[in-house]
């Protein structure tokens, strides 16, 4: 519980410096860009948390790192609408306690529960809006079998690193 707590708090008080953002400017193209930059500040700042945990821990495969950046575009939805923070803890419940209600939820996607909808194909989604974007095959690989939850060395460090936030 403490531990989802600190990662609320830490998703409100999200910051990214300005060194940060120069960095995400020069290592993605500019569709990937567009991506990184329709996340809210909360996501962007998770993102960059795990391409640094992912350089901490010494990976430097370009575009495992660049796929780290934009791994959760897919909770932005085709309008362009963020899924809100608080929701994040209602699916973390329901997944836990209620996974049948949480998948209800999903497949139902109407008015109040559309975030349940976009949360539970972000993955595929992210996959989807990087080919669009123009990112290379390669990379939208690396997100189709994160998503899928393929083992692939790639797919284990972005689980690894995303797992740490």
């Amino acid at each position: 519980m403490g531990y989802r707590v600190r990662q609320f708090l830490a998703a409100l008080t999200a910051r990214l410096s300005p060194t940060e953002r120069a960095l995400v400017g020069q290592l993605l193209g500019p569709g990937e860009l567009r991506l990184f930059e329709c996340m809210p500040r909360f996501d962007q700042r998770h993102c960059l948390d795990v391409y640094h945990t992912l350089v901490d821990g010494g990976y430097t495969d370009p575009l495992l790192l660049r796929a780290a950046l934009i791994h959760d575009c897919g909770k932005v939805d085709d309008a362009g609408r963020a899924i809100p923070l608080l929701y994040y803890g209602l699916f973390v419940i329901a997944k836990r306690f209620a996974p049948a209600l949480y998948c209800w939820a999903a497949r139902d996607g109407r008015g109040l529960l559309w975030p349940f909808a976009v949360h539970a194909a972000h993955d595929e989604r992210g996959a989807l809006l990087a080919a669009a974007a123009g990112s290379p095959a390669e990379l939208v690989a690396i997100l189709r079998d994160y998503g899928a939850r393929r083992a692939t060395a790639q797919t284990a460090a972005l689980l690894w690193a995303d797992a740490q936030h």
